[in-house]
């Protein structure tokens, strides 16, 4: 029988040598073109730079991107480090894995593994000074985890009754947790209690946004809700109007000002601030769904699909930029910016772990107006990778941007946004 939601097992910390410093591993002096790289196994990919010249001694290629990592199982969840080029993902297995990453190639390490949950990992977090990992899972458990060592510190058991799908870190002390039967629930991790707990939704609760100012909840549910919690007054406010489709996602835009949610038919639905009953705005994306939202600037946020797309969009006025990238075939189950925002990276169901570089996306601009898209047009590659050799369109690509270039621009007769 499953223990009550206040009940905590402290676990006592092993006692381990701390890391090697990546610092410290010896530059490789193997030739590259010969010899099998240290870390996962890569993908061929276009953004690798040209090699030493002939008569000098080779070294370690430096590329755009950090190489793929290629996972045991498929991860439902990847987190980046707050301040160091560091990822955790967790897998379909249970097991939580923590690689450092690096633009060297062969560089990618494997730093610890944990299997302390007995089934699927559903999200993993680090908190803001990056000491510690939350971790929650289809075992109905919530972990808290050393990131230094990898290992468990703290586990509620039978946090919730259903299990666990979304994890939201509000502040160093306070958690939130959504589960698939619609219960939310706030924990005060000091005492490893439970202070808000509300079901209000009747299906799954698939994401959780705060405000700056830490005082709102907002969660996106599979009812077609969203709904609205007061921190501070510790009670439930309201549910907005029904979407069609699942919410499958929701985050906080124009300096809070905007709320967006994305769903499973592929429309973003966006929400003023204070305005949560009903929508203000919407706009449909040529996706599958719109199943992340991950926001890189107040106007600029990146979504990730079941049709296995990274598109980029801007909001207000609402267009899709282009494709950062895409694990082809595969839906991508999450994505996350690395502490430097030079990175997107993603995991999806081929059982990979992909970078992306966004360094030029918040330097990019939106007209209000733009060029009527043909029937069949193919979305802008925004990253060398994106749309890659895999892409069966891959060789038409120069000839279609230079056919573009030379149509002059017309104004779209709607603002619908479409890629």
């Amino acid at each position: 029988m499953a223990a009550s939601v206040e009940h905590v097992e402290l676990m006592s910390k092993e006692t381990e040598p701390p890391l090697k410093d990546q610092s410290e591993a010896p530059e490789t002096t193997k030739d590259p073109e010969t010899s099998e790289p240290a870390g996962p196994d890569p993908d061929p990919d276009p953004d690798e730079e040209e090699g030493d010249e002939e008569g000098e001694p080779p070294g370690p290629k430096i590329r755009e991107t950090p190489e793929d990592i290629r996972l045991e199982a498929i991860a439902n969840t990847v987190a980046l480090h707050p301040s160091r080029d560091m990822l955790v993902c967790g897998d379909v297995d249970g097991d939580v894995y923590a690689f450092s990453y690096s633009c060297t190639e062969g560089e990618n390490r494997e730093l610890w593994s944990s299997g302390h949950h007995m089934k699927s990992c559903r999200q993993v977090r680090f908190s803001a000074d990056g000491l510690k990992l939350f971790s929650v899972s289809r075992d109905k458990a919530v972990h808290l985890l050393d990131v230094e060592r990898g290992k468990l510190v703290t586990r509620i058991r039978g946090a919730h009754g259903a299990p666990i799908n979304s994890l939201l870190l509000v502040d160093e002390n306070i958690v939130a947790t959504g589960d698939d039967g619609g219960t939310l629930k706030l924990w005060d991790m000091r005492k490893g209690t439970a202070f808000m707990d509300l079901k209000h939704h009747e299906d799954y609760i698939s994401d959780i946004a705060v405000d700056e100012a830490k005082k709102i909840l907002l969660t996106a549910s599979g009812d077609g809700t969203m709904g609205v919690f007061n921190i501070k007054r510790r009670r439930f406010d309201l549910l907005s109007e029904y979407q069609s489709g699942d919410l499958t996602s929701v985050a906080l835009m124009k300096r809070g000002k905007k709320v967006v949610c994305g769903s499973s038919e592929g429309t973003v639905y966006i929400f003023n601030w204070n305005g949560f009953g009903a929508t203000s705005d919407r706009f449909a994306v040529k996706a599958e769904s719109v199943d992340r939202i991950l926001p890189i600037t107040d106007s600029i946020m990146c979504t990730a699909s079941m049709d296995g797309y990274i598109r980029a969009i801007n909001l207000l006025p609402n267009r899709v930029i282009g494709c950062v990238g895409q694990h082809v075939g595969e839906p991508i189950e999450e994505i996350s910016k690395s502490w430097d925002s030079r990175f997107v990276v993603s995991c999806a169901h081929d059982q990979l772990v992909k970078f992306w570089d966004i360094s030029s996306l918040p330097k990019t601009t939106v007209s209000e107006y733009r060029k009527r898209k043909k029937k069949g047009g193919r979305m802008k590659s925004l990253t060398k990778k994106a749309l890659g050799e895999n892409d069966f369109f891959s060789g038409l690509v120069e000839e279609a941007e230079k056919k573009e270039e030379e149509e002059p621009e017309e104004e779209e007769d709607s603002d619908s946004g479409s890629d």
